[in-house]
Formats: structure tokens, sequence, C-alpha cells
């Protein structure tokens, strides 16, 4: 351990009271943040993983009651919650109309609404998983500064303090200086890689709600080349 390490660790050992109650809220927040980042990077990559295989069956399948057996055992795929709750929906229109006549009348009097509205329904449930946790991240990134902003204004006060008390030299204002800077410097830590990783996955999740939103279209094209 070099010099500058040993000075690091003395200076946070000989803070005050109320500046290492700030360093380790800090530091308690950048390891949560660390965890929310790389839980939600793992349930980004399994979401795509799970949509390209889901895709696979969709594609393969004879019709869409064989899809919906087929990717009853694929984990959590946005993809494939549209198509449920899509086809869910559809399901009840065909046993309330009987026959593919009652169908064409139904939905040239109503259009699809219906089934828009169940993948819209569908869009949210992913987007209620997908942007778990990420408000939390958003809010470390932002209170996480000002935080650090407080240790060091308090910093400054203990060294004003031994200003005060005569003591006007680099060794009475060194210590509350040192204080705050490494509480301002903490925060910094805690707070740029929860930002950055905040706005990272939220721009994930914009376009996975496009290629949802894509994917939705294509289950209504297929609905009224179909069955309708």
């Amino acid at each position: 351990m070099d010099a500058a390490e040993i000075d690091l660790l003395n200076i946070i050992w000989h803070s005050g009271i109320v500046v290492k109650a700030v360093l380790l809220s800090l530091v308690a927040a950048s390891i949560f943040s660390w965890g929310i980042i790389f839980k939600k990077r793992r349930a980004i990559s399994i979401a795509r993983k799970n949509n390209k295989e889901f895709l696979q069956i969709y594609h393969a399948g004879a019709n869409m009651g064989e899809v919906m057996k087929t990717s009853e055992a694929l984990p959590f795929s946005p993809y494939k919650i549209l198509f449920q709750n899509g086809y869910q929906e559809l399901a009840k229109l065909q046993v309330e109309a009987k026959d593919k006549t009652k169908m064409r009348s139904h939905f040239k009097d109503f259009g699809m609404g219906s089934i828009e509205r169940a993948l819209g329904s569908g869009v949210n449930q992913t987007n209620i998983q997908l942007e778990n946790f990420l408000p939390t991240l958003a809010s470390i990134g932002s209170i996480s500064p000002f935080i650090g902003l407080f240790g060091t204004v308090w910093g400054i006060i203990d060294s004003f303090t031994g200003i005060a008390g005569g003591g006007a030299t680099l060794d009475a204002v060194a210590p509350g200086i040192a204080e705050a800077l490494v509480a301002t410097a903490i925060g910094l830590l805690a707070a740029i890689p929860a930002v950055w990783f905040y706005n990272s996955y939220s721009s994930q999740n914009s376009n996975m709600n496009a290629e949802m939103e894509s994917f939705g279209q294509d289950f209504l094209n297929h609905v009224e080349r179909t069955l309708v």
C-alpha cells in the first residue's frame, strides 16, 4: 500500500462523525446502485435472449394455439407477454362470435380496439418489470452529489472552526479541507455510474418499447390475414 492510499484511509478514519456518516451513506448508496446496475443488465439481457427464442417459436408455429402452447415454458419475454394478452383477447372474441362470419362483422363494426388494448396492457406489464428500480438508480444519481456537498460544507465548517480557535495554520485547516474533498469525491463516484447506467437502461427500454410496438402491429396484421 503506497503513501497516497494510507493518507486517504487516514483522512477517512480521523474524519468527524458527521462526515463519516455522510461517507457511509454514500458508500451504501453506491453498493446498492451497483447491485441494481448488475440486476438490470441481466434482466435486459435475458429479455432480449427470450425475445429471440419466442420469435423463432412464433414464426415456426403452424397456428396461434401452437405458439401459445409451445411458448408457455419460456421465461420472461416481452414479446411473449404481448402475444399472450392479444391471443387471449382474440380467443374470447372467437368464443363470443362462434364463427368467422360473425368475427368479420365484429371487426368491421368495432375494429380491433379490444385486441389493441390487450396488447397495450401487455406493454404496460412489461414496462413495470423493465423499469423496476430504475427510479431508485436515478434518485441515487441525483441525490449523491448533494449528500457529498453536505459533507464538503461540513468539512469547511470544521476548517473555519480551527481558524476561529486561533489555529490559522495548515495543520489546523488541512483535516477539514481534506474531509470536504473526500466527501465530494465519494459523492461523485456514487452518482456518475448511477446516472450513466440509468440513461443507458432507459435508452434500451425505449428501444425495446419500439420493438414491442412493431411486434404488436405484426400480430394485428397476422390476425387480419388469417382470422378475419
